[in-house]
C-alpha cells in the first residue's frame, strides 16, 4: 500500500512541479494543463504502439506539452486574451487533438506492449519487487527533474521569471520581456506536465483523451498541501514541498477510495473531497496572512514606519528596481506563499 501511494505521488509530482511554476513563481493561472496533461499520454502511446523509441516517446511528449504552453502563451501576449481564458482556449481545442493523435479514438490500450516500464521490471526481476523497483524509478526521475527546475530559478533568467510573477512592472523597468519570460515559462510548465502524462499512461497502461478531467485542480490541492509544511522562500524548499505535497495528496485520495466506505463515500465523492482540501487549504492561507504585521524603522526614511516582509528582511522605502528583487544570493524566488 505504502509503495503503491509513493510511486502514484512520484508518477504525478512532474505535473506538481509544472503546475507550481504557473500558479506560484509566475502568478499565471494556467487551464492548459488539463489538456496537455493527456496530450503527452497520447504522444506516449502512440510512439509505444508504432515500436518506435521510448526514450523519443518522452522527448516527443515533453516537446508536445512546451508548445501547448507556447501557444497559451501567444494567446494571452498577442492577441491580450486574458490568461485564464487562455489557457481554456488551448484546453480546449488540445480535446480535438488529442483525439486526433489517438487515432480518431478516446482510448488507446497499452496492454502487452513494451514501455519504459516494462524494462524497469525486468532489470529488477528477482532482485527486488516491481513496486520497489518502480518507487526507485520514479524517485529518480523526480529528483532529476527538481534538481534541473531547482538549478533554472537561480539562474539570471529564473531569477528575473520568479521576480516577475512577483511585480511585472518591476520587470518591465528593468528592459526585460514579460512576453518572453511567459513564453518560456508556461512552455516549460506544460513540457514538465506532459512528462508526467507520458509516464501515467505507462503505468495505468492506457491513454485517454480524458486522463486530464480535473487535473489542474489535483494539481493545486497538492502544491497547496505541501505548503502546510514549511513556509520558505527558497526555490529548493518550494519544489521539494510541491513534491511531498504530491505524495499526500495521492494518500488521501487513496484513504478516501478504500476506507472512505466508513462514513458512506463513494469514488464519485474524490472530486468533492479535492474541493474541500483546496478551500482548507486557502482559508488557513488566509488566517496566516491576516496576522498583524511587525513595523520597522526604514534607515534613510526619518520616522517612516513600513511592514516587514515574511523572511524577516526590511522593505526598503525606495530605490532603483532590480530584476531580482525578490531572490536573494542564497537562492529565494518568485513570492513568498
Amino acid at each position: 500500500m505504502i509503495e503503491g501511494i509513493l510511486v502514484e505521488g512520484l508518477v504525478y509530482s512532474l505535473m506538481v512541479l509544472g503546475v507550481f511554476i504557473t500558479f506560484r513563481i509566475l502568478n499565471f493561472p494556467d487551464l492548459t494543463v488539463d489538456g496537455s496533461f493527456p496530450l503527452g499520454a497520447a504522444i506516449m502511446a502512440v510512439m509505444i504502439t508504432q515500436g518506435s523509441s521510448l526514450w523519443l516517446g518522452l522527448a516527443i511528449s515533453f516537446l508536445g506539452g512546451l508548445l501547448a504552453g507556447i501557444v497559451t502563451a501567444l494567446i494571452h501576449n498577442k492577441l491580450k486574451v486574458p490568461n485564464l481564458l487562455a489557457g481554456i482556449l488551448t484546453m480546449t481545442m488540445l480535446w480535438s487533438i488529442n483525439i486526433r493523435v489517438l487515432g480518431n479514438r478516446a482510448n488507446l490500450p497499452l496492454l502487452r506492449q513494451t514501455t519504459v516500464l516494462t524494462h524497469v521490471r525486468n532489470m529488477a526481476a528477482g532482485v527486488m519487487s516491481n513496486a520497489v523497483a518502480l518507487l526507485i524509478f520514479f524517485l529518480a526521475v523526480t529528483l532529476i527533474a527538481k534538481l534541473l527546475v531547482d538549478v533554472f530559478f537561480r539562474t539570471d533568467l529564473g531569477l528575473t521569471m520568479g521576480a516577475m510573477g512577483n511585480n511585472e512592472q518591476m520587470v518591465i523597468a528593468t528592459g526585460a520581456n514579460p512576453e518572453t519570460l511567459k513564453l518560456i515559462g508556461v512552455g516549460l510548465s506544460n513540457a514538465l506536465v506532459a512528462l508526467s502524462g507520458a509516464f501515467v499512461a505507462q503505468y495505468q497502461g492506457f491513454a485517454d483523451v480524458n486522463l486530464g478531467q480535473g487535473i489542474i485542480i489535483a494539481g493545486l490541492a497538492s502544491v497547496m498541501i505541501g505548503e502546510f509544511l514549511v513556509r520558505s522562500n527558497r526555490i529548493w524548499v518550494l519544489t521539494s514541498r510541491a513534491v511531498v505535497g504530491s505524495i499526500l495528496y495521492r494518500g488521501i485520495m487513496y484513504l478516501g477510495r478504500y476506507y472512505g466506505y466508513f462514513i458512506n463515500l463513494t469514488p464519485n465523492d474524490l472530486k468533492l473531497i479535492t474541493g474541500l482540501l483546496i478551500i482548507v487549504c486557502l482559508v488557513v492561507t488566509q488566517i496566516r496572512t491576516d496576522k498583524p504585521k511587525a513595523l520597522v524603522t526604514v534607515p534613510g526614511a526619518a520616522g517612516d514606519k513600513l511592514p516587514q516582509s515574511g523572511s524577516g528582511e526590511t522593505i526598503p522605502a525606495a530605490g532603483p528596481p532590480s530584476a531580482t528583487a525578490t531572490a536573494t544570493e542564497s537562492g529565494s524566488v518568485g513570492r513568498a506563499p
